[in-house]
């Protein structure tokens, strides 16, 4: 519930009684005599849903815009009209001018706004170099990026420029300071102690799940955007949605930051068509959210014009979006061939090992490298697989052949295949360990470098060949 004070201008006392009266509200009418043009202050408890047409009746009935208007939340009220009202009001949608209010108060003062988005861009490019998404999240508890994308939409509906003007600024300056501060912290840690010499970017999980953009992240930011306008205008839980609206903000902003300072264009770039993507995702959505919920400027004359500069504007951002999605169509394609990829090599290399004539080789690894940008930039895949052998008898030379001629005729990918083996011993046969084991059992190390049979294109430009060559594991390998 809602309750409503206003005061009265002079002469205008009756026919503001009738119209609270035609709602059939209770009310208490109050002597004014601080101000001489109003002659009283009316008060009344209305639904929440209830407070923008009982003012606009009030103003028809004389009360001016810009009169002194209280909007209070109220816990409690007692009285045998609230159930009717409640009928006649269903719901729990804010007031055009709640909505104005809550819609400046998410968009900070400047000093406050970019204080927290330099902070939360730190936490954030510290928790993508630590591969911590516990940091990250903690990163978007303090991000403040909720405010100025709600601000925009609804200045946008509300016919009040200069709310969307803000908003449309802070958005777009509070991005490209995120960029720039995880640029300037990269640059600063790059090489140093905290970040070792040689670290790539690239393969920590957390920034490579921003540099392959697809169209789940789109489906994130239209549910964050959503979120956050209804969030706002119920009055409810606005908190924890701008939480999910940074998510879809800052982590990609400050991975742009870390493209630019290790010079990795292709970071920089997909993790700005994140932000991109994202940034107009949340925009749209939350301005169809306030437009389907009426919101409307409180003149009916701008009701044309707002009309036709909300239509403008959703159609640049959808065009926008459009062309974007090509460039997540694209990845989200990609990802699905080079996954596919990996899952038919595998198990066509567990097949190829199953043949009787390779009974006493045993398969340890097989390790696909082949990712999004290898398929975009039409790099081949490569396939490195480990067997171990139980003797000391030579390798087949065509090994490597076979398996590479089997992936491409199943595949149809020009596949370059790397086979590595192990001579293993053992005292005794040793089982399957279920758990901690108290018996000791000797076997042999493995020496440090073993005979590599591989096949790939020569990178010389030549034609395809067998090589001989050392190959130095990394031990325990993985299966």
């Amino acid at each position: 519930m809602r309750l409503v004070q206003v005061l009265i201008p002079e002469g205008n006392r009756d026919s503001v009684v009738a119209a609270l009266d035609e709602q059939e509200l209770d009310y208490a009418i109050f002597e004014e005599t601080g101000r001489g043009e109003f002659e009283a202050m009316v008060q009344f408890p209305v639904p929440p849903t209830g407070v923008e047409p009982v003012l606009d009746d009030l103003r028809a009935a004389g009360v001016s815009e810009s009169a002194y208007t209280i909007v209070l939340p109220t816990e409690t009220v007692v009285s045998t009209r609230i159930q009717a009202l409640q009928a006649l009001y269903p719901g729990d949608r804010l007031s055009r001018d709640e909505l104005k209010a809550n819609a400046e108060s998410l968009a900070p003062e400047l000093s406050t706004y970019f204080a927290f988005i330099v902070l939360s861009t730190v936490i954030a490019t510290g928790g993508l170099l630590l591969d911590s998404s516990a940091t990250i999240i903690g990163a978007m508890v303090v991000a403040p990026l909720m405010g100025p994308a709600i601000t925009a939409s609804a200045g946008s509906v509300l016919a009040d420029r200069e709310l969307t003007t803000r908003g449309i600024t802070l958005q777009v300056t509070g991005l490209l300071l995120a960029i720039a501060v995880a640029a300037a912290l990269g640059v600063l840690l790059k090489g140093t102690v905290i970040v070792p010499p040689g670290t790539d970017i690239r393969t920590i999980p957390q920034v490579a799940e921003r540099t392959s953009p697809d169209f789940l992240s789109l489906f994130i930011a239209f549910g964050s955007g959503i979120a956050g306008a209804i969030s706002v205008s119920r009055g409810s839980g606005s908190t924890l949605v701008g939480v999910a609206i940074a998510v879809a903000l800052i982590p990609p902003a400050a991975t742009a930051g870390l493209g630019i300072a290790w010079e990795y264009a292709g970071v920089a770039a997909s993790a700005s068509v994140l932000v991109l993507v994202n940034l107009l995702a949340i925009n749209l959505s939350a301005l169809a959210i306030f437009w389907l919920s009426g919101y409307r400027p409180e003149l009916t004359d701008q009701h044309g014009t707002v009309r036709a500069s909300v239509l403008r504007r959703g159609a640049v951002l959808v065009i926008a979006l459009v062309g974007l999605s090509v460039v997540l169509g694209l990845v989200t394609l990609a990802a699905y061939q080079t996954t596919t990829f990996e899952q038919q090599a595998t198990a066509e290399t567990e097949q190829f090992f199953d043949e009787p004539e390779l009974s006493e080789y045993e398969l340890e690894s097989v390790e696909v490298d082949y990712n999004t940008q290898d398929l975009l930039l039409g790099h081949d895949p490569t396939v490195t697989v480990i067997a171990g052998r139980p003797t000391v008898e030579s390798v087949p030379p065509d090994l490597a052949d076979r398996l590479d001629r089997r992936l491409e005729e199943r595949s149809g990918e020009d596949v370059a295949v790397r086979i590595g083996f192990i001579i293993g011993q053992e005292s005794d046969p040793i089982p399957p360990t279920t758990g901690t084991s108290t018996s000791a059992v000797a076997t042999s190390t493995p020496h440090a470098e073993w005979p590599l049979v591989s096949v790939g294109p020569d990178v010389s430009g030549g034609a395809t060949k067998t090589v001989g060559d050392r190959f130095t594991p990394q031990w325990p390998f993985r299966r």
